[in-house]
């Protein structure tokens, strides 16, 4: 069986998912089989497997740290947001349906703990060594009952446990010692040390807080890491702040329940971007996008209410060019139709009109890797006929398109399956379900020739793979190595 070690936090946003990606690759460069494990997420920052199931993306980024391909098992538990009240749960990456939290405790829970420990055993029995990321806190007492992300896992798979403490936030070692009082004295025999990450400035100033830290809570400090830019490694849950604030040449529209918002990290790299969250910031942008979304209608509805709108239907008018991603391309057509209330309120509701389709949402959700072929120019990816776009869908939407082109072709498991996207008839509104289509490099280089922008040397997805050697040698710096290795080996 193979060893584990857990991540945990003092908070969300920590740095848990960094930590534990830079874990992965740091033991996988050791020459150990590397998998990674998060029993239950959060999130609508989601990621296709090969066999069509859905994760967390955070598990994708720790499986790439790691080397391996990722699965379902190592994040056998996804929950997406739906609205204020329920989620749509994903086990062991389909769907089985939306709950509110009360009832995802009583009806989904007991399951959902077999399920997680069938995930653990198998990848336990698979790989060398076993890295286990927390959720938010464990120190969540009015949460302990219905806990199955920190230490109910973690004594399920007998692992030591870390605990991650960010102090650029301000309040790390109050929070290491808070933190610890809050578990009870069996969950914090588990904790086997602590680190403090995000750390910038003379770290002697800091020593006499960390001698106090060991001394108040009796766990050792494996040490301080630095902040660090992990800007080309894609955030878990929380939409980042990379980009410009007010007017930009690209400007992605904040929905409400935006999904998959790491789709335009790499052109954040490449070109000025804002993301708008009211009409106004619009102003001046060549290229609006509408991004994906968890929930199509609402944001729809959203878009109607703040004058959004109103606003790109004038833009576009006026010749901006705008693409529409999944969701955010459902909106662009004329209708979309939800006679069973899949999406969300049944019945019929008006889209913004720029592109000749209607949507009707249907069950199976579809979830699929595919390779787009290009068919026809776009107007604001100049070049990009022709060439061949990796990426993935999600969505349950069907798109009908009765008049202008249909722009990509998509193959799934290598065959050609369908036609995908619309474009108008100037190709100055394109939309498309594919996501990860500026994970292309292709098409960053394409949107950059529309704008007149000279392409920077900077592959994103090159530069997260530096971003991960990197991190791993600043663990392997900073951390006492010695311990580490030695707690992985006795547990």
């Amino acid at each position: 069986m193979a060893a584990t070690l857990m991540v945990q936090g003092t908070a969300s946003h920590v740095g848990k998912s960094i930590v534990s990606a830079g874990l992965c690759r740091l033991f996988a460069n050791e020459g150990l089989r590397v998998a990674p494990f998060k029993s239950q997420n959060m999130s609508l920052n989601s990621f296709v497997t090969a066999d069509g199931g859905e994760i967390a993306r955070a598990q994708e980024l720790m499986a790439r740290g790691a080397r391996v391909a990722p699965t379902v098992d190592m994040n056998p538990i996804l929950l997406k947001p739906k609205d204020n009240h329920c989620c749509e749960v994903m086990a062991m990456g389909r769907s089985i349906g939306d709950f509110s939290a009360r009832d995802y405790a009583k009806k989904v829970r007991p399951e959902a703990l077999k399920t997680i420990a069938s995930s653990l055993e198998r990848l336990t029995s698979e790989f060398d060594l076993v890295v286990i990321e927390g959720a938010g806190s464990p120190a969540e007492i009015n949460l302990r009952k219905y806990d199955i992300c920190n230490m109910k896992v973690a004594r399920m798979a007998g692992a030591p446990v870390l605990l991650v403490a960010d102090i650029d936030a301000g309040g790390a070692l109050a929070a290491v010692v808070g933190t610890l009082a809050l578990l009870t004295p069996s969950e914090r025999e588990m904790v086997r040390g602590t680190i403090i990450n995000k750390f910038r400035g003379d770290l002697s100033l800091l020593e006499p807080g960390l001698d106090f830290l060991q001394k108040k809570t009796q766990k050792k400090v494996l040490g301080v890491l630095p902040y660090y830019d992990c800007s080309y490694l894609d955030e878990e849950d929380t939409l980042s702040d990379h980009g410009v604030r007010g007017s930009a040449e690209v400007a992605v529209v904040r929905l409400p329940y935006t999904s998959n918002f790491t789709d335009f990290e790499p052109v954040a790299r490449q070109v000025p971007l804002t993301w708008a969250r009211k009409p106004g910031e619009l102003e001046g942008a060549r290229v609006i996008i509408i991004p994906g979304t968890r929930n199509t209608v609402l944001d729809l509805e959203w878009l109607k209410r703040s004058g959004f709108a109103e606003e790109i239907r004038s833009k576009a008018a006026g010749g901006a060019a705008v693409i529409g991603v999944c969701g955010g391309f459902q909106m662009l057509g004329e209708r979309l139709l939800d006679p069973d209330g899949i999406e969300s309120t049944a019945g019929t509701h008006e889209g913004l009109g720029l592109l000749p389709l209607s949507i009707t949402y249907e069950s199976p959700k579809m979830t699929n890797q595919v390779r787009a072929s290009v068919l026809e120019d776009i107007a604001m990816l100049p070049g990009l006929r022709g060439c061949k776009l990796s990426g993935y869908e999600i969505h349950m939407g069907r798109a009908t398109v009765s008049g202008g082109l249909r722009p990509l072709l998509f193959e799934r498991d290598g065959v050609a399956a369908s036609h995908d996207g619309a474009l108008s008839s100037d190709g100055m509104v394109f939309g498309t379900h594919l996501h990860g289509l500026f994970n292309n490099p292709e098409a960053v280089e394409a949107l950059c020739r529309f704008l007149g922008i000279p392409v920077r040397e900077d592959d994103y997805n090159e530069r997260a793979e530096k971003s991960l050697d990197e991190f791993a040698a600043i663990i392997a710096e900073r951390l006492d190595m010695q311990y580490l290795h030695d707690l992985v080996r006795q547990e």
